[in-house]
C-alpha cells in the first residue's frame, strides 16, 4: 500500500465528545489539528447525554451552550442523583447559573462540536482507523488507513477500548465489570400505565420486575431510551448484537405484556468495569476521556469527565506547541486530571454498591440511611458538588484561598458596560481580572493573557484574580503589594513564559 504523507501539529484519535472538544480548544488557539475517526459516520444514539452543571459552565464560556440547549430533550428542572436514590441533588449553593443537568443525545453534542471544529479549520477524517503509532523525541508518526501523518503530539480520545493505548502496550489497571447491561434507543407502539410519560428525576424512571431491572426514559413521541439487565444475565461478548427478543423480554417483565416494541433504532452493550491509566502522558502521546478512564455509568459522569479533560489539556498543549510555555506544563495535565478521574472512579464504585439491582438486606438498609443523609443540606451540598463537578479544586501553588477553585459566572461592569464572567473567555485566553485597581497599568504580559478592569457587583473573594482558560483561578491577591510580589511568578509557573 502506498501511503499518503501528511502533517499536523496535533493528531486527535477519536471524534467523540472528548476528541471534538479538544479539537475545538486547539483550533481556538490556532493549532493545526487533524481528527481521525474509525467510524465512517456518526452513530445517532442517545448514549451519555447528560451535561452536568460544571460542563455547562465551560461550554457557555466558549459560546457552545446555547446551540446545545436548542437540542436538549424536554424535562422538568430537577437536580441530579447519587446512586439512583430518590433525593435530587441541589447545586444552587455552588453559585451556578446551571443548577440542573441538561439531557442532550450524545450524537447531537458531537454534531455541534464537530461543526464548530470544522468552522475553525480542524480536519476531520472519518472511516480512518489508527493502525500504527511511532514516537521519537521530536514528535509522533500516526498511520491510519492509507495515511501517514507526522505531528508534534497525538492525543488518544478513542474510547474505552483505545487502539492507541493497545498499540503502545500500556496496561489499563482496574477491575472487570460485575454485570452487563443493554442500552438501546427504541420506539414503542403500545405502552402500559407503567411506562413513564415524562422525563423527571432518575429515581422515577427505574423499575424492577420479573428478574429484570430497567430504566426507561421518554424522549418524545414514541421514542424511548431503555437500559436494562437481568439478575441471571449470562456473560455476553460486547460486540454480540442485541436482539429485539431480548428487549421485548425485558419490556414485558418490567412494564407488562401489553407494552409493545415497535422498532429498535440502535443498541449496544456495556459493563460496569472500572479502570484508569497510570499515566495520562507518555512522551508525545496523551490520553483523554474513556481512553484514560472507564467507570460504572452512574450519575452521568463519563461524557463530562472527558469534556473537562479536553478543557484542561487544550490550552496547555497549545501553549507548549506555540512555544509560549515549557513542555513541563503538559505534566500538569496528568497531575490535575488523574486525581479528578480517580475521584469519579471512587464514587461511582460506591454508587455501584448502593444501586445494585439485587441488593442484599444490608445494602437495602444502607440505602435507607444514605437517603436520609441526602436530605441533610450539608450532605446534599457535598454530593451535589461532587457529582456536578462544581466542587473540583486543583492543587495549585499559592496561599490565597481562591487558588485552584473554579471562578463562578458573576456579574461585572467594565468600561464597555455590564457583562458576565463567562463572556470574557470566548477567545480561550487567560484573564487577569482587576477589581480594585491593584494591577499596574504598564504590566507586560505574555500573549493570550487579557487584562480586564472591572467593578464587581458581588464579592468574588479577592481584589484581583488570574483565571486560566479553563476557568480555574491560578492566582489571586487582595493588595497591591501582593500583586507586585507574586503575579509574574504565578504567570510563569502556571500559564506561560514571561519576557
Amino acid at each position: 500500500m502506498v501511503l499518503t504523507e501528511s502533517a499536523a501539529e496535533v493528531v486527535v484519535a477519536g471524534a467523540g465528545p472528548t476528541g471534538l472538544m479538544l479539537a475545538c480548544e486547539l483550533a481556538l488557539a490556532g493549532v493545526e489539528t487533524l481528527v481521525l475517526e474509525k467510524l465512517p459516520q456518526r452513530i445517532e444514539q442517545v448514549k451519555g447525554g447528560g451535561v452536568q452543571p460544571r460542563t455547562a459552565e465551560l461550554l457557555e464560556s466558549r459560546g457552545l451552550l446555547e446551540p446545545l440547549r436548542k437540542r436538549a430533550l424536554s424535562r422538568e428542572p430537577v437536580g441530579g442523583h447519587f446512586a439512583f436514590l430518590p433525593v435530587p441533588l441541589d447545586c444552587t449553593p455552588w453559585r451556578t447559573r446551571h443548577p440542573y443537568p441538561l439531557s442532550i443525545p450524545q450524537w447531537q453534542i458531537e454534531e455541534v462540536l464537530e461543526e464548530r471544529a470544522i468552522a475553525a479549520g480542524v480536519r476531520v477524517l472519518r472511516g480512518t482507523a489508527v493502525s500504527g503509532v511511532e514516537t521519537d523525541d521530536d514528535g509522533v508518526v500516526v498511520t491510519a488507513g492509507g495515511l501517514r501523518v507526522r505531528a508534534h503530539y497525538l492525543v488518544a480520545c478513542d474510547g474505552g477500548h483505545s487502539t492507541v493505548r493497545k498499540l503502545l502496550g500500556l496496561p489499563f489497571p482496574g477491575r472487570p465489570g460485575t454485570h452487563e447491561a443493554v442500552l438501546a434507543d427504541i420506539r414503542l407502539s403500545v405502552v402500559s400505565p407503567l411506562v413513564p410519560q415524562q422525563m423527571g428525576h432518575i429515581s422515577t424512571l427505574t423499575r424492577h420486575g420479573g428478574g429484570y431491572w430497567s430504566m426507561l426514559v421518554p424522549l418524545g413521541g414514541d421514542r424511548y431510551r431503555i437500559t436494562f439487565g437481568s439478575e441471571d444475565q449470562a456473560e455476553t461478548a460486547r460486540d454480540t448484537p442485541v436482539t429485539s427478543e431480548e428487549i421485548t423480554a425485558a419490556l414485558h417483565a418490567v412494564y407488562g405484556p401489553e407494552t409493545t416494541l415497535g422498532a429498535v433504532d440502535n443498541s449496544s452493550r456495556f459493563s460496569d468495569a472500572t479502570r484508569q491509566l497510570e499515566q495520562y502522558r507518555v512522551g508525545r502521546v496523551l490520553f483523554g476521556g474513556d481512553a484514560a478512564h472507564i467507570h460504572p455509568p452512574l450519575g452521568g459522569q463519563g461524557l463530562n469527565l472527558g469534556i473537562q479533560d479536553a478543557f484542561n489539556l487544550g490550552w496547555k498543549l497549545a501553549a507548549v506547541i506555540q512555544d509560549r510555555a515549557p513542555s513541563g506544563l503538559l505534566d500538569s495535565y496528568h497531575a490535575e486530571r488523574h486525581p479528578a478521574g480517580a475521584q469519579v472512579l471512587h464514587h461511582t464504585s460506591a454508587q455501584r454498591v448502593l444501586a445494585s439491582p439485587n441488593p442484599t438486606e444490608d445494602v437495602a438498609n444502607l440505602r435507607d440511611i444514605v437517603t436520609d443523609l441526602l436530605r441533610l443540606p450539608d450532605t446534599n451540598r457535598h454530593l451535589a458538588g461532587l457529582m456536578s463537578g462544581l466542587s473540583l479544586r486543583y492543587e495549585l501553588p499559592g496561599e490565597h484561598p481562591l487558588t485552584g477553585q473554579r471562578m463562578p459566572d458573576t456579574e461585572l461592569v467594565t468600561e464597555a458596560g455590564p457583562t458576565r464572567m463567562s463572556a470574557l473567555f470566548g477567545s480561550g485566553h487567560a484573564v487577569l481580572l482587576d477589581l480594585a485597581e491593584i494591577v499596574p497599568a504598564g504590566l507586560r504580559l505574555p500573549p493570550r493573557v487579557d487584562v480586564v478592569r472591572a467593578v464587581r457587583t458581588e464579592d468574588v473573594g479577592a481584589a484581583a484574580v488570574l483565571i486560566r482558560p479553563d476557568g480555574y483561578v491560578c492566582w489571586a491577591a487582595d493588595t497591591t503589594a501582593a500583586c507586585d510580589d507574586t503575579l509574574l511568578a504565578a504567570i510563569a509557573d502556571g500559564l506561560a513564559r514571561v519576557d
